[in-house]
């Protein structure tokens, strides 16, 4: 079966450092997403074209929909609220990471109403990083330890599996997914890569399918994750692709976060869009984001 190869074109120049975490909000007809080591969540409305942006603090590594409207974040060290348009920051909970060892990086609200985040080694080596799951109320539990660049995450139609990407493993892990308590079990490899580019965050389709953001590799892979066999690879004109999401009136746009973060001189001025936000045709749509419920 030969693979569908797509080409995805520049849909807004903003020019990110670290793009990241994309999101769409069909209740707005806007896009979601963060600049982590910016500090700053974007709002784009492709109808409009309008755009923009607010300050959280240091970084922020993921924002996901609450149901009330609002924003939820894994940003620096803990767990926060937020408006849609900045305003009323506020911290969900109590819970703190060790900020001097780790910084968040991607996260999504599950299927049940949670909010899913992990983290990383600032340093990008050592297994210093944890998945969290921070339920409406405010608690905080640890799903997974020693992970060294906490990524990509998506459910299945039902909710029982969960797709994962620790970068430095270079594969998709599949989880069993429990419901009640949002724990993980019997680990398994959907798919692996060999390169050029390493894992990092990922969607998935309404066919079951995930679409891998390769990191140094220009390019998004669409995945069976029942076979491993590649379907799909949509070609990016920058380098660092960091993640994608379904959007659109019909979720059937690709929207792709990119950086700019390390490149130097010569690879900027081979990669004029490096950090900006491109989009393709798919060729299918995806589910709806889910919503954090807050208590």
């Amino acid at each position: 079966m030969a693979i569908d190869e797509r080409h995805a074109e520049v849909a807004l120049e903003v020019q990110a450092m670290l793009g990241e975490g994309p999101v769409w909000d069909e209740r707005r007809g806007a896009l979601f997403f963060v600049d982590i080591v910016a500090g700053r969540v974007h709002r784009f409305t492709p109808a409009s074209g309008e755009h923009g942006s607010f300050l959280v603090g240091p970084t922020v590594g993921a924002v996901a929909l609450r149901e009330d409207g609002g924003l939820v974040l894994a940003a620096h060290d803990g767990f926060f609220y937020v408006e849609a348009d900045g305003s009323g920051l506020a911290p969900a909970g109590s819970f703190r990471s060790d900020a001097e060892l780790v910084r968040f990086n991607d996260g999504k609200a599950d299927p049940y109403g949670r909010f899913v985040a992990g983290t990383m080694d600032w340093n990008e080596e050592r297994p210093f990083g944890s998945l969290y799951l921070l339920e409406p109320g405010g608690a905080v539990s640890v799903l997974l330890e020693d992970v060294t660049i906490s990524n990509g995450l998506a459910w299945t139609e039902r909710g029982d599996v969960v797709y994962y990407i620790d970068t430095p493993r270079r594969c998709v892990d599949s989880f069993d997914f429990d419901a009640h308590t949002g724990t993980l079990a019997n680990r398994r490899i959907v798919a692996s890569f060999e390169g050029p580019g390493a894992p990092d965050g990922m969607t998935i389709d309404d066919e079951g399918c995930l679409w891998v953001a390769l990191w140094g590799g220009s390019r998004v892979e669409r995945i069976d994750p029942r076979s491993g066999e590649r379907l799909t690879v949509v070609h990016v004109p920058a380098s660092q692709v960091t993640s994608a999401a379904f959007g659109g009136a019909r979720r059937d746009v690709l929207y792709i976060t990119t950086a700019r973060r390390g490149l130097d001189d010569a690879s900027l001025a081979r990669q004029p869009h490096a950090g900006d936000l491109f989009a393709v045709e798919a060729g299918v749509s995806g589910p709806a984001a889910h919503r954090f419920v807050a208590s």
